[in-house]
């Protein structure tokens, strides 16, 4: 074991030379803690649809939290909006509804 550690110190210790390097991957770990919590209960989907389905619906939740767009407000405006236009004849009316987009960020910011 020392000398496993010992072989990595360099690796160790570098964030004592570069200040951009975090000490620990508490940040990311915190991050991804949600999904790790609600693994087992998502292992017994009842299909696969319903396992896609859910990764659909964690994926659009973590777009939006990354990009600063609250994600209720987000959803509202999507069930609000989305019936009452013509995405089948206009189906690049929805690149608006991307979380990222300018609209989308300024209506449903966290900020």
């Amino acid at each position: 074991m020392t000398e496993y550690t010992l072989n990595r110190a360099n690796g160790l210790k570098a964030f004592l030379n570069d200040g951009r390097i975090e000490m620990d991957n508490n940040p990311a770990e915190n991050a991804i803690r949600p999904n790790v919590i609600g693994r087992k209960n998502w292992l017994f989907s009842v299909s696969e649809a319903g396992a896609k389905a859910n990764a659909v619906c964690l994926s659009i939740a973590e777009t939006t939290k990354s990009n600063g767009v609250d994600f209720y407000e987000y959803i509202k405006k999507l069930f609000r909006d989305l019936p009452n236009l013509g995405i089948q004849q206009n189906p690049e009316i929805l690149d608006q509804y991307m979380p990222w987009s300018k609209t989308i960020k300024e209506k449903c910011s966290n900020n």
